[in-house]
């Protein structure tokens, strides 16, 4: 059939309609397929495959593409008697019907691209829809049918986006399955034509737009900073208002504040409104690539004998369309592992006291600037027994190797490439490749894969993923002079501590809270800043949660929120700093780091109050930072624990926290000087004798004779600090401080 060109852009169009119509038709016959035990049929879902069908029927007639109106009519045939009687649709009839429709996909395509001379006539796939419908076993023994044969394309693409892999706790992967349909490239690939509803760009054009906005975003925050300084000059010379000679400033002064103020709201507004219609361009919904996993989970059951129910929870969040394409292959190899290699036949749950029916859970949710994608299920779990055997048989480690290892090492051979415990390859599982697959595409998209699993209870892997499109709201916190961001998100609340709501034993301290106790930490103390403490009345505590916990995690300080682009630290960085999520830019330009809610919940539930230990604690004050690591490098070495700050407003507020065994203070600082520092303590009962050694730029005697009058113990300059003098003049001090000989 000749087609004219302008119909023929019609048909092009109605190809990514009908894969959703398909879609969706896929799904309302998984909820109408007959199992065992399951309710009657909702009529809802029956209206909707119904409206489904004619609507793919109807749409073709339209196009004049005669052959895919006969077979949407077939499929309507089928289905009204069911209807009717508001039955479950047999698993026999929902299998050619999942099929027809994978070749009603193949044949769109194949009229999209011209090639419908290639098309047999659609007698057949009438043909075996009728029998099958008419209880003719034989009708649909063939399960590789996709309803045309001679169609050369994809039968698997009505949205079956298992088909694009497997995976398994051996690392397999089958090949022999077709990919599911890509996404419309709408905002990737360029066009020479302009429609008018649409408009075709490049995705490095629109990322490069992106980034200007972040720029914005940066100047709104400069702008905000800039109001702050003049509101803090207004409130200085506030009494020269009514000065003649200077209230003309004054009120130009609050007039610039003012004018700062709607221009910073309005900059804000600008801004928030071109990153959402750049997100609306560059996002899809997770949807688009987990939902044909119902089809999938639905088909490898059927294969494997096995019965699963998959819940998909955080399915309508938006996530970058780059992230999403790379995302799919991993979701299903991990999906198509939990059935072939997790979940047992229902016979064995049975007899293991579990539900017949196995539960494959996918759980994303977007944490700031962090994507956490959890695929889990309640099989069988990992056996390390087996991986070990096979990793010996294989030659992939030495017993010995995997004697020193352990479970959570051994657990991510499973991820080491050529990998199965499989003796045997079968359709699914034994190639040794899958698992692998899944590090490899995560680690790409610069994320984290951890496993979790308990053997005959289940196994649950989290992905950890950077979403770089978008800011997010940021809460900034303070712990001595360092501040740190959490993700608003992930902060439930807000509460004054209170002595009477803490509990406390000799290693644990909770917080009462809503009648729930909370495992509670300081986060000075998790970031190893300082000694944990009780807080005291009144300091802030966060409730901060993360994949179903909660803990109070205690601060110095609350500044407040702000809406920040985060962006991933560096790939050398992530091993190395678990605890960041990445780091923000402040309006002058400081960099802010960003925490993982993860990591500060789980930190906080896995820590326990530290008893004081034995080895000695060591305070440097310096306001150069390299000075502070080159001091912390020597101490460390010598067996020190090392705090460092870097001012001497810094330091009283570490001692406030902690108690140290010697302090290390540099002389030149700011505000105040190791020396007025030092007297400072000296009047102080609980800092009257702990031993300070003074550091000098100048090794001048008046200097020296300064900061000993001052009550130091010692004092040394940086070139004797230099020369490797600093920790035998330390041992020496402490030493003769606490009785000792040097």
């Amino acid at each position: 059939m000749a087609i004219d060109a302008a119909l023929l852009e019609i048909i092009v169009g109605f190809v990514p309609e009908s894969t959703e119509l398909c879609d969706k038709i896929s799904r309302d016959l998984l909820q109408l397929e007959e199992k065992p035990g399951a309710p009657a049929p909702a009529p809802d879902v029956y209206k909707s495959l119904a409206r489904g069908l004619h609507t793919l029927k109807g749409t073709s007639a339209t196009l004049g593409l005669d052959d895919l109106s006969t077979i949407g009519h077939a499929m309507e045939d089928v289905v009204a008697p069911l209807h009717k009687l508001m039955k479950p649709i047999p698993s026999a009839i929902a299998d050619e019907l999942l099929r027809t429709l994978d070749g009603f996909q193949v044949r769109l395509r194949a009229h999209a691209e011209a090639r419908s001379n290639e098309l047999a006539e659609p007698a057949p796939i009438i043909e075996r829809l009728r029998d099958v419908a008419s209880g003719n076993a034989s009708a649909s023994g063939n399960a590789n049918s996709s309803g045309n044969a001679s169609a050369s394309g994809n039968a698997n693409s009505s949205g079956n986006a298992s088909a694009s892999g497997n995976a398994s706790a051996s690392g397999d992967s089958s090949t022999a399955l077709a990919k599911a349909p890509e996404p419309t490239e709408a905002a990737v690939e360029p066009s020479g034509q302009d429609d008018q509803g649409s408009w075709r760009v490049k995705m490095r054009d629109v990322v490069a737009l992106f980034r200007e906005v972040e720029r914005m975003r940066e100047m709104r925050l400069r702008m905000a900073e800039r109001r702050r300084l003049v509101n803090a000059t207004l409130a200085a010379v506030t009494k020269l208002a009514n000065i003649p000679e200077t209230g003309t400033v004054y009120t130009q002064l609050v007039a610039i504040s003012r004018a700062l103020q709607v221009d910073g709201e309005e900059i804000g507004e600008v801004v928030d409104s071109l990153e959402q219609g750049i997100k609306t361009i560059c996002t899809l919904p997770l949807r688009t690539i987990v939902e044909p996993l119902h089809r999938s989970v639905r088909d490898l059951c059927r294969n494997t004998g096995k019965e699963a129910v998959l819940s998909i929870v955080g399915g309508e969040l938006s996530i970058d369309r780059r992230i999403l394409e790379r995302l799919k292959g991993p979701l299903v190899h991990l999906s198509r592992n939990a059935i072939d290699h997790g979940i047992e036949p229902p016979a064995v749950r049975t007899a293991r006291g579990k539900h017949r029916s196995g539960a494959l859970v996918i759980r994303v949710e977007q944490q700031g600037n962090m994507v956490f994608v959890e695929v889990a299920d309640d099989g069988a779990g990992i056996d390390c027994d087996r991986i070990r055997q096979v990793a010996v048989e294989r030659g992939l480690h030495s017993a010995q190797e995997l004697a020193r290892m352990t479970t959570a090492e051994v657990i991510r051979i499973i991820f080491e490439p050529g990998f199965s415990t499989r003796a045997q390859v079968s359709g699914t599982s034994g190639r040794g490749v899958g698992m692998d697959v899944v590090l490899n595409e995560v680690r790409a998209l610069g994320g984290t894969v951890d496993v979790q699993s308990t053997f005959g209870q289940g196994t649950r892997f989290m992905l950890v993923l950077p979403a770089d499109l978008g800011s997010c709201p940021i809460l900034l916190v303070r712990c001595g002079e360092h501040q740190f961001g959490l993700p608003v998100v992930s902060v439930q609340g807000i509460v004054a501590a209170r002595r009477e709501r803490v509990r406390s034993s000799s290693d644990t301290l909770k917080l009462e809270y809503m009648e729930e106790l909370l495992p509670m930490r300081d986060l000075g103390h998790l970031m190893g800043l300082r000694e944990q403490e009780v807080p005291s009345d009144g300091q802030p505590v966060l409730i901060v949660q993360a994949q179903g916990r909660r803990a109070a995690v205690a601060v110095d300080e609350v500044i407040g929120d702000r809406e920040q682009v985060v962006h991933p630290l560096p790939l050398e960085l992530r091993s190395i700093a678990s605890a960041y999520q990445g780091a923000s830019i402040q309006g002058f330009g400081e960099l802010l780091l960003v925490l993982r809610n993860d990591w500060v919940v789980l930190s906080a539930h896995d820590a326990t109050t530290e008893v004081r230990s034995a080895k000695r604690r060591a305070l440097v004050v310096d306001d150069s930072v390299t000075a502070r690591a080159m001091h912390r490098a020597v101490l460390e070495a010598g067996g020190y624990t090392v705090h460092a700050v870097g001012s001497a407003r810094g330091a009283l507020e570490q001692l406030r926290h902690s108690a140290y065994d010697v302090i290390v203070c540099d002389v030149a600082m700011d505000e105040m000087d190791g020396v007025a520092l030092t007297k400072e303590l000296r009047g102080r009962p609980d800092t009257s004798t702990v031993p300070i050694m003074l550091v000098s730029m100048s090794d001048a005697e008046n200097e020296r004779a300064r900061g000993m009058a001052a009550g130091a113990d010692g004092f040394l300059s940086k070139k004797d600090c230099a020369s490797g003098r600093l920790l035998a003049e330390i041992t020496s001090v402490v030493s003769r401080k606490q009785g000792l000989s040097p």
